[in-house]
């Protein structure tokens, strides 16, 4: 375990103790859901025994990331399916939002499609926001999911949530690679953007091979850009050790999870190994970066661009 920590947990409107669960298993199966569901319901009780108040997990947590669309058509379930249920009765049982990465079957405009999305739900279990991947990464996740958010009655894209008084707003994965997304967020009212990922060492492709070099390690680079540009919470919330579909080694991943302040400052870091990450997110601890009457955001020109 790595954290950042006051001596209590911050009070509504003044932050939000953050967790992320970093970890390993099973993927593509009824029974990988199951265990992961079991896994979470645990980590859920360790995270609220250390007073956390938002919890996170990598992105398509429930299936694992390694799937393909026969798997996706199998295990993929609508917001109010059973996997969900679970969580959100976890949520309740040990008062924390979580934040759930899954695989999302849904009608939309007239045809059944699949989403790589994330629940938010809240400590009541209440959903307070499912997110659907607007930008997706490589053929092989365009063979399994739609991009999210093309038809206009699934209603805007990037919206900020309050959990316990903190706006928080979510991304998954590749689009922490794309600035204007952090930077949406952050006019919207996001003090944390948090960001599920599967960033790989190695995976194996549909093709057959194996990807040539490792997922770019945005942890270092991009992350703490985001927080200082921003001036907000950014975090990046990874897998670790090699996933498994019907007993084949599919991939492996980072461990490169990581918590970081408006600052650019890093709060928590891991190492790659299963973890859970703590950190106190107080945007009050924080000063401006620059003198008085500079802004990044009051001093942008979008006519520009």
């Amino acid at each position: 375990m790595h954290t950042f920590l006051r001596s209590r947990p911050p009070a509504a409107g003044e932050g939000l103790r953050l967790g992320i669960w970093q970890g390993t298993g099973n993927a593509g199966s009824a029974g990988a859901v199951l265990e992961n569901l079991q896994r979470l319901e645990q980590v859920c009780a360790l995270a609220a025994a250390h007073g956390v108040q938002l919890l996170a997990f990598p992105e398509l947590y429930l299936t694992g990331y390694i799937v393909t669309p026969a798997i996706v058509r199998e295990l993929a379930e609508g917001v109010d399916g059973p996997s969900l249920g679970r969580v959100a009765a976890a949520a309740r049982r040990h008062g924390l939002a979580v934040a759930c990465p899954f695989a999302e079957r849904a009608t939309v405009a007239g045809a059944e499609r699949f989403y790589d999305a994330i629940a938010l739900i809240d400590a009541d279990g209440r959903l307070l926001r499912n997110y659907r991947k607007t930008h997706l990464w490589g053929p092989d996740e365009k063979l399994c999911w739609s991009p999210g958010y093309q038809h206009p009655e699934e209603g805007p894209a990037l919206t900020v949530q309050r959990v316990n008084g903190l706006g928080v707003g979510l991304l998954n994965c590749y689009e922490a690679e794309f600035p204007e997304l952090t930077r949406r967020l952050a006019l919207e009212g996001a003090r944390l953007v948090l960001i599920p990922t599967a960033a790989d060492a190695w995976a194996l492709l549909s093709s057959g091979e194996r990807t040539d070099r490792p997922y770019p390690d945005v942890s270092r680079t991009l992350i703490p850009a985001h927080a200082f540009e921003n001036q907000c919470f950014v975090a990046y919330a990874n897998r670790c050790g090699e996933e498994t579909v019907h007993g084949r080694v599919m991939a492996a991943y980072l461990g490169n999870s990581i918590i970081c302040g408006p600052h650019g400052d890093v709060l928590v870091a891991a190492r790659p190994e299963p973890t859970l990450l703590i950190a106190d997110c107080l945007p009050g601890d924080y000063g401006p970066t620059h003198p008085a009457g500079t802004n990044y955001h009051q001093d942008r020109r979008p006519e520009l661009y």
